[in-house]
Parts: C-alpha cells; structure tokens; sequence
C-alpha cells in the first residue's frame, strides 16, 4: 500500500464513522499520512484525529479510537496504534515478495506513481489543495535549475500539478546542457499559487562540462544544503562512481533478461533466496517518492537508487544457471527481481531526468 493509498484508506475510515453517527464533521478533502515521529511506531502516522475534534466537539484521543476500529478492519492494515493525544500509527500487512515483484514489473518504471484519479498525499499537494498549481521558482543557477526541474518530475509522479519558474532567464546553454525544462509567464494558470523558493547550495566549478546524466547527477546527488562535487569522478566507470553503480545494475539486469531469453526461459516472480535486501528497497520505493516530492528533496530519490543498485550488484551473478545447470524456477525467479530492481532503477533515473540505458 502506498502513501496514497493509505490516505484514502484513512478518508474511507472518516467517512464510515460519519456515516455510521459516531462523527458529526464535514470529511475533509484529503488526509496526511507520514513516517512516525519520536514516540511514534509503525510504517505511517496520521493526525487526523487532532485535526477533526474541534469540529467533531470530542477530545482528539476519542476521535482516534472511533477512526482505530474502522481502520483496523480496512484490507491492507496490519495493526493501528495510538500515541501522545491522539495520533494513529498505522502499520501495513506486508506484501509476499513474490507478489512485489510481480508488482513492480506489472507497473512498470511507473512503479511508486500516484495514481492518476487519486489525491496525493496531503504534504505534497496541500498546496495544490490551496490554490491550484504549484510553482516552484529558482534563481538563475545550474544547481538550483535542476533541482527545481527534478523536484517538478517527482511532484508530477504523485499526482500534482506543477510548474517551474526562474527568477531571470538562465542562458540557454544551461537548459539545453542540463536538459532543464522551465514554464513561461504565459504558462500560469489563474489558479496559480504564490512560488515555493528552490535554494540549494550552489555548485562550483563549471558543471556543464560533466554533460547531462552526470552533471544533473553531481547536483542532484548531495541533500540540498551540502555543497556538490562537480569534477571528473562523475564520469569515471568505476565502481567508485554511485552513478555508474546505478547505471551498471540496471544495465546489467537488462543485459540478463536478454542472455535469458538466449536460454530459453523468462522471468517469472517466486521464492528468492538470499536477496541481499532488495525486497525490502523496492517495498519501500513509493514511499521514497512520496518523501521526495513532499519535501522537495531529489536527493532522496538518488540515494535510494544508490541503496537498490548496491543490493543489486552482489546478487545478479547468481541469476543465470552455471554450467550444465537447466533454467529452473529458482533461475525464473531471480531473474524476476533482477527484472524489478533494474526497473525502479530506470524509473528512478527517468525522473531524476538522467538517461537509464540498456547497455554500458
């Protein structure tokens, strides 16, 4: 279950206590969900019992235990915890790994998405909620153009509406290096909203000279408060190179799924032994998604994929049969998650805006 979904599971929650008398309130157009804070547990955490008892006229923690028993019963939710005044700490029925795979590969690079009539979370689209589309304005630096520029991919894979706008036209050398796209003034709509700034450190040195995939890298990569690296070791390949790392591992997954073919069998999802703790990176892929759009934070994203390709690399040797070995199930299903690690990779990339190619 991803976040949103979650929080449309909490708004159904809402609508059966309203529905059944046990609540007096309007049900509000979207529900927050995120990781627990101190005292929290769980996978997700919500306030929304805080947030409707003022209008519902019953302390918080009552409001909690009447959304606890719907919730509790919704498919998907393992446990609902309360903590501090009322806050419900929702923990989720894990996904067979099998059933994740075949997830994943059945979404394709679109996997983590928002759905397309679904609301997104509510930290990432409440200012959608307010007033329309969201902009996100950066000043005329290489840095924050294409921070700004994947900040908007990732919003816009969680369902919000945005655009990107620059304090003063950056020379064209810079959008056409960097791949950088950016709206007009004529672009706005009339139920634009004021701009969230985009401040990151700037970069030093001349990061065109890196080309697009590693430059949008070399600025992507650090948290936006750190200052970036921009020389040479983006372009190495070299294991030393977290880029390469990601390339190379989806590279090599697709590279797989071909000499497969070669063999006569293809991917099917099943039990994995010793998965070095991919399962686990690509459960919790949409919910890095959903961070990164929420706090406008791309290099969540990158470092993620750093995560998946580390996990992935030590386990693709194993995928194909050795020497007079038949292709088994145990081969069709390793080459399943091979399959899926080495599509979050391309779909991560892709909105990173960096190219995630079949062969390197």
């Amino acid at each position: 279950m991803t976040p949103v979904e979650l929080s449309r599971t909490v708004l159904r929650a809402v609508r059966r206590a309203v529905d059944a008398g046990e609540l007096d309130v309007d049900v509000p157009a979207r529900v927050g969900v995120a990781p627990p804070g101190p005292g929290g547990c769980g996978d997700y955490a919500t306030g929304v019992a805080l947030q409707l008892a003022r209008p519902a006229g019953q302390p918080p923690y009552r409001v909690a235990q009447v959304l606890r028993a719907h919730l509790a019963a919704a498919d998907g939710i393992a446990d609902v915890v309360l903590t501090g005044p009322g806050f419900l700490n929702i923990s989720l029925h894990r996904t067979a790994p099998a059933d994740l795979v075949a997830e994943v590969l059945g979404r394709g690079t679109r996997y983590g998405f928002a759905d397309a009539d679904a609301d997104a979370d509510a930290d990432a689209n409440a200012s959608t909620a307010v007033g329309g589309t969201l902009q996100l304005r950066c000043a005329p630096d290489p840095r924050a153009l294409v921070v700004a520029d994947a900040t908007a991919r990732i919003l816009r894979s969680q369902g919000v509406a945005v655009r990107v706008v620059s304090a003063a036209p950056p020379p064209a050398e810079w959008i056409t290096v960097l791949g950088v796209h950016l709206d007009t003034d004529t672009d706005a709509g009339a139920h634009s909203r004021p701009a969230e700034e985009i401040r990151p450190v700037p970069a030093p040195g001349d990061v065109l000279a890196l080309g697009r995939d590693a430059g949008r890298w070399a600025l992507l990569h650090p948290a936006a408060h750190d200052r970036p690296r921009t020389g040479g070791e983006h372009l190495v390949q070299r294991e030393s190179n977290p880029l390469f790392r990601v390339r190379y591992a989806h590279a090599r997954s697709r590279a797989l799924a071909r000499n497969a073919a070669d063999l006569g069998f293809a991917a099917e999802p099943g039990p994995v032994d010793h998965a070095h703790g991919i399962h686990a990176l690509l459960a919790d892929h949409p919910r890095i998604l959903a961070a990164a759009a929420a706090h406008r934070a791309p290099d969540r994203l990158a470092r993620h994929l750093v995560a998946v390709a580390d996990a992935a690399l030590p386990f693709l040797p194993t995928v194909l049969p050795r020497g007079g070995e038949k292709p088994s199930a145990a081969h069709r299903a390793r080459l399943a998650l091979a399959e899926a690690a080495g599509t979050v990779l391309a779909g991560g990339l892709t909105l990173l805006g960096i190219d995630a190619p079949d062969h390197l």
